[in-house]
C-alpha cells in the first residue's frame, strides 16, 4: 500500500479545508470500498482525513422528508422505523446492497460515491482506463462486457454505477448536501452524477475538498405502495445485473403518480421518466408494464457482452411493476 498521512478532523470545515488544500488527500469515513482500492493500488492517497467521528450521524424525520446525516451506516437508515414505513424499497435496496457486516460500517455517503466496478478500473495492471488514465482507452469495450453499463455509456467509458441505494433516492428525487470551501450548498441527486462522455474520471459534481454532510429523502405518499427488485447472479454479496426501484399510487385500478429508477444498466442511476409519463393515467396491467419497460431502455446501446441486460431490465422492471401493483390489490 501506498504510503499515507493520517489526520482525524475535529470539524467539517477543518476536514473540508485540509483535503482541498492537498490534491492527493482525500476523506475517510467507513472505508469499506476506499480501502481495498488502496491495497490493490487502483488509487493512492497521500494524506487521509477521517472524518468518522463528526457529527454528521443521525435520522431524522420531518413531515414530508427524512434527513439523514452522511455518516449515518447503511444498517442504521435500513432499521429506522419510517424507513420501512413510508420508504420500503430504501429499506430493499440497503439490505440487497451488502452484508450485514458491511451495512454496520459503510455510510450512506460513501456508498452514494462508491467507485466503478469495473474490473479493469480496478486492476491497475491494465493500461487502458480512461478513469484511472484519461486517455489511455477503455480495456471493457474490447474486453469482458457483462457487469457494464448499457446506458449512459460513450466511446470512453461503459462502467456501470453500483449503488443500489442510488437507484430508490433517484426515483425520490433526493437532495445531497454538500459542504464545501466556499460554504454548504444542495445538489438534486439526479444533478449529482455525471455521464462519463469525454471525461470518466469525473463520476460527479463534487469539487476536491467536498464533503457530503446530509442526504434529504422525501417522503412517499401514505397511500403509496413501492419495492426495490434486484437481479444478480447469486442471493448474496453480490452486484446487480439489472434492478429496478418503483413506486406507485393507484386510485381505483388506475396509477395516479409513479417513479421509476433503474439500476445495474446505467453508468448513473438511471431515472426513467418516460416510463413515468407512460405509467400515470395507465391501468395497472401487464400492457401498461410493458410500454413502460420499452421505453425505460429505449436509449440503451449494448455491446455484445451486455446485450441481453436489455431484455432483462425490460422483465425486470415489469416484475417490479406487477409486484408493487399486486401488493396494492
Amino acid at each position: 500500500m501506498h504510503p499515507f498521512a493520517y489526520v482525524r478532523a475535529t470539524d467539517a470545515d477543518q476536514a473540508v479545508a485540509v483535503v482541498a488544500a492537498d490534491p492527493a488527500a482525500s476523506f475517510l469515513a467507513g472505508g469499506t470500498t476506499q480501502l481495498d482500492l488502496m491495497k490493490d493500488g487502483v488509487i493512492g492517497p497521500d494524506r487521509l482525513v477521517d472524518i468518522s467521528r463528526l457529527p454528521l450521524r443521525g435520522i431524522t424525520a420531518g413531515e414530508t422528508t427524512l434527513r439523514v446525516g452522511a455518516l449515518t451506516s447503511m444498517e442504521e437508515l435500513a432499521a429506522d422505523p419510517v424507513v420501512g414505513r413510508r420508504l420500503p424499497f430504501v429499506r430493499e435496496a440497503l439490505l440487497q446492497g451488502a452484508s450485514v457486516q458491511l451495512r454496520n460500517l459503510a455510510t450512506i455517503g460513501g456508498n452514494l460515491l462508491q467507485r466503478a466496478r469495473c474490473r479493469y478500473f480496478r486492476d491497475p495492471a491494465v493500461d487502458a482506463c480512461n478513469k484511472r488514465a484519461p486517455g489511455s482507452g477503455c480495456a471493457a469495450i474490447t474486453g469482458i462486457q457483462r457487469m457494464h453499463a448499457v446506458l449512459g455509456t460513450s466511446e470512453h467509458c461503459i462502467a456501470l454505477h453500483a449503488s443500489d441505494l442510488a437507484v430508490p433516492l433517484t426515483a425520490l428525487d433526493a437532495t445531497v448536501h454538500v459542504q464545501g470551501v466556499n460554504g454548504p450548498r444542495s445538489v438534486p441527486l439526479t444533478r449529482f452524477y455525471l455521464q462519463p462522455g469525454d471525461t470518466p474520471q469525473r463520476e460527479n459534481v463534487l469539487d476536491h475538498g467536498d464533503l457530503i454532510t446530509a442526504v434529504d429523502i422525501p417522503l412517499l405518499p401514505e397511500t403509496a405502495r413501492s419495492h426495490y427488485l434486484k437481479v444478480r447472479d447469486r442471493a448474496s454479496y453480490e452486484f446487480a445485473l439489472t434492478s429496478a426501484g418503483v413506486a406507485l399510487v393507484i386510485d381505483d385500478g388506475r396509477i395516479e403518480q409513479a417513479r421509476v429508477a433503474l439500476g445495474g444498466v446505467g453508468t448513473v442511476p438511471w431515472r426513467a421518466r418516460d416510463a413515468e409519463e407512460i405509467l400515470r393515467g395507465a391501468p395497472t396491467d401487464t400492457a401498461a408494464f410493458r410500454a413502460a419497460a420499452d421505453a425505460a431502455v429505449a436509449g440503451a446501446r449494448p455491446l455484445p457482452g451486455t446485450a441481453f441486460k436489455v431484455d432483462l431490465a425490460r422483465r425486470t422492471l415489469v416484475r417490479a411493476l406487477e409486484t408493487v401493483a399486486g401488493a396494492h390489490s
